[in-house]
């Protein structure tokens, strides 16, 4: 009998320390880091397709809302635990889909969909693209995939690779492309814009989601609502990312500006890959550091 309380008492320390165990990784995934798998090769040569990598939470701070809400595409909203830091350039960063697909017009998270993309522009950042490279004014610093970049401004006729031209906000004024873009001012929290034409085209889909009104222009003027503005006062934080493929990347030149919240965090690390067509394991990319 006492054979059997030890061997009882055994089982339960060790049921014990596994909950625990599991306790402690559903914290960290909860509050700290977190996995995804590389699904396709809009970020190659940074990331391929089968890597699996660690997302860093705690730079802005671990994301807290209505998980079922958000299942059931409700409005839901987004806390932060506090951060360590910020995001900055070249960061690679993992995020919620902030529109409906096919629907540009409107930003809502898609908490089943995340992308991966290397950030380019900071709230409060102007970027523009110049034959086909990115700038943002007062920054000489290198942006993005350079050689994606110059591989695209060497193109003469874009379109017959299957590379879409046109860009955001798909204005026929502005005539934006994906060689000719901008200026375009990246909202930051407590930033103030005229509201104009311009600012209205670029802005609609970030204040109708801050405001939930439409925007819209009536007469000449620009109604929020039922009202006249003249000015905007942003409440959030916004990003401009793209992907290294760039030439086969659904990216912000297309969709327009992330939302902060929507960021779950920086791509750190690639903790396993393997080869999708093999299903072996790629040894050369396994704890390889994310640059």
């Amino acid at each position: 009998m006492d054979e059997m309380k030890k061997i009882g008492a055994k089982i339960l320390d060790g049921a014990f320390l596994i909950f625990c165990l599991l306790v402690v990784l559903f914290i960290m995934q909860l509050f700290c880091y977190t996995s995804f798998r590389i699904p396709s090769d809009s970020m190659e040569p940074a990331l391929e397709d089968g890597d699996r990598i660690l997302v860093n939470k705690m730079i802005k701070g671990a994301r807290l809302f209505d998980v079922f809400s958000a299942l059931d595409k409700k409005e839901v909203t987004i806390y932060r635990m506090p951060g360590f830091g910020d995001f900055k350039r070249n960061d690679i960063l993992v995020f919620n889909f902030p529109y409906q697909m096919n629907r540009w017009d409107s930003i809502r998270m898609d908490v089943m969909q995340y992308y991966v993309k290397r950030c380019i522009a900071l709230p409060g950042d102007t970027l523009e693209i110049r034959n086909g490279l990115y700038k943002i004014r007062g920054c000489d610093e290198p942006l993005g995939n350079y050689k994606a970049q110059q591989y695209l401004a060497g193109l003469q006729h874009p379109g017959q690779y299957g590379i879409v031209v046109g860009t955001f906000p798909y204005d026929k004024q502005l005539r934006w492309t994906i060689r000719e873009f901008g200026p375009l001012p990246i909202p930051r929290k407590g930033q103030i814009v005229t509201m104009n034409r311009t600012n209205f085209v670029l802005y609609r889909q970030l204040i109708g989601w801050e405001q939930k009104k439409k925007l819209r222009i009536k007469d000449g003027q620009i109604v929020l609502g039922d009202s006249v503005i003249t000015q905007y006062r942003f409440k959030k934080n916004y990003y401009f990312v793209s992907g290294d493929n760039m030439a086969n990347s659904q990216d912000s030149r297309y969709w327009g500006m992330l939302p902060e919240e929507y960021i779950v965090g920086k791509a750190t690390r690639i903790w396993y890959s393997e080869d999708k067509f093999t299903e072996k394991p790629r040894l050369d990319r396994i704890m390889k550091k994310i640059k």
